[in-house]
């Protein structure tokens, strides 16, 4: 393993790792576009100059490899200069839009500027003009005035989506992004491109305008729309979440994410939600109580009906939800028929070849730990029949939390119907089972309001069987509850249950990113006024 020098600090690094990684590993900044460790090598942006012992002239760092004893440095006003006009031939033509563009707060190019720029700009000639809000597909809109060519976009589709829609057209300044003809950028991966866009050039349909970064927190959690269990950050203010990015994990997803992974902050957001508790007893009028109310009022329902109660949970809930709720049920009131409600078999053993997997649930692996654990040998036939011959009564329904990828709920519910009293646990709005329309036929219907994968702390098993913990991001509906103090509640125990009053969980994590975006700022040397940008 090669040893060099980097900026002053001796660095070890692998063979065969380039000058840029050393600098990434010496956690020496440097200036650059179009490197990025998920993607092969373009050096096209030219930015990342360095001085190399012994070289005459700078060298890029992205596209050379470490030798042993290399010396190197970007301290010199060789360098700094250089990279000040190689930022300023990458704005000739840039537009001055960061008023409107969602990029702003988050950009690459504002912080490459005042890190390494801060120059007079020579230019005097107009701008090149291109082609503003292109609509490349279902999920991204581009803006090639914005675009600096940086490749990022084009070799994500060749390299790792290996979808092939997009690539670079024309000559010199005239060049552009775009889709290849007959093509859209319409893969499941799609979105990844605007995460590597290091400019505003590519957007997000669905954040694009919403909010502006600088007024969203963020939180690391672990994304709960299938069974690889991808390492991702959740952006979210006083309003709800409002988007879902990946984190890199190298043991997981890498630097990706999946489309359909980034849409589970929707399911998290009040709109979406039983915000309370809710009886309906014979069909009649719909009355809302607090959940936790609710929960402890059950008691009575399940320990006096234990012997015909059966309990239906799904893989979206922690491994300590599952230990504590099973526990509990079994112990408390010897409940053992407990059942996985499971997706189709044939879908279970999908998988894309990337990311995607046909498991939706972010934790089967978890609850069959656990159905082990307590020895729960049950099968869904078995429930089926039990249902239809009403020798089961109260049926205990832990929900999915995204309604999205269960196709078969309808019939589900139409199974559950046939029990006298059930009682919905979840924290996605079920209208059906609330709605007069008939789909949901029990005598009785009680629903109580769950927390979110991101309002509370805990294990998901992925696919693999990796273990990965994750912690509380914010609350939005300070009322729910998980499936652990219905247990308790349920048990007939008391609990102390957080008042409407109580301080938002997410003034915490405000304080904390505020803290780190003040020392960002810090670092790249900003400096912000009123009325200045």
């Amino acid at each position: 393993m090669p040893k060099c020098t980097i900026n002053g600090k001796e660095v070890e690094v692998k063979d065969g790792q380039t000058i840029m990684e050393a600098f990434k590993k010496a956690d020496e900044p440097i200036a650059h576009y179009c490197y990025h460790p998920g993607l092969s090598v373009a050096g096209v942006c030219r930015l990342c100059i360095c001085d190399i012992e012994g070289n005459p002239r700078p060298q890029i760092a992205c596209n050379t490899t470490v030798t042993e004893g290399m010396k190197v440095s970007t301290k010199s006003d060789k360098v700094k200069e250089g990279v000040k006009w190689v930022l300023d031939f990458h704005l000739i033509n840039h537009p001055l839009d960061c008023p409107i563009c969602d990029q702003a707060g988050e950009c690459g190019l504002q912080e490459q500027y005042m890190a390494f720029g801060k120059y007079e700009p020579e230019m005097a000639e107009k701008k090149v003009k291109k082609h503003k809000v292109v609509d490349l597909g279902p999920t991204v809109v581009l803006d090639s005035e914005r675009c600096i060519l940086c490749s990022r976009c084009v070799r994500f589709t060749e390299e790792v989506s290996k979808t092939n829609e997009l690539g670079i057209f024309n000559r010199g300044d005239r060049s552009e992004i775009g889709c290849v003809e007959g093509k859209s950028l319409d893969n499941k991966y799609s979105l990844n491109t605007v995460d590597i866009c290091p400019v505003g050039a590519l957007t997000s349909k669905d954040f694009r305008f919403k909010q502006r970064v600088w007024y969203l927190k963020d939180s690391d959690t672990v994304c709960n729309g299938c069974s690889t269990g991808c390492n991702v950050k959740v952006y979210f203010n006083k309003e709800g979440m409002f988007r879902v990015k990946p984190v890199h994990n190298e043991q997981v997803n890498g630097y990706w994410m999946c489309d359909e992974g980034r849409n589970i902050y929707q399911f998290a957001n009040k709109e979406n939600r039983f915000e309370k508790g809710i009886k309906k007893l014979g069909g009649a009028s719909l009355e809302t109580m607090l959940p936790g109310a609710l929960a402890k009022e059950l008691h009575q329902l399940v320990k006096s009906g234990k012997d015909q109660t059966a309990v239906v949970l799904t893989g979206q809930y922690t491994s300590e939800e599952y230990d504590s709720f099973i526990g509990t049920l079994s112990k408390e009131f010897g409940i053992k028929k407990v059942y996985h409600w499971n997706q189709n078999e044939k879908q279970m053993g999908d998988f894309d070849g990337l990311l995607i997997r046909g498991d939706k649930n972010p934790n089967t692996k978890g609850l069959l730990k656990v159905f082990e654990k307590h020895q729960i040998k049950t099968e869904w036939q078995d429930l089926e029949k039990s249902l239809e011959s009403k020798s089961i009564k109260n049926l205990i329904v832990a929900g999915p939390e995204n309604l999205s990828v269960f196709a078969d709920m309808d019939s589900k519910l139409a199974l559950f119907s046939k029990a006298e009293n059930l009682i919905w646990l979840g924290a996605a709005k079920v209208e059906a089972l609330t709605s007069d329309s008939g789909k949901v036929k029990n005598k009785n219907i009680f629903v109580i309001p769950l927390k979110s994968f991101v309002e509370k702390e805990g294990t998901f098993v992925n696919h693999s069987g990796l273990e990965q913990k994750f912690k509380k991001a914010t609350t939005i509906l300070h009322e729910t509850l998980t499936l652990t103090e219905v247990a308790i509640l349920f048990a007939g125990k008391n609990l102390t249950l957080p008042s409407a009053v109580e301080k938002p969980a997410f003034v915490e994590s405000q304080r904390r990113s505020d803290q780190v975006q003040l020392e960002h700022r810090k670092k790249n040397e900003f400096v912000f006024k009123r009325g200045t940008l």
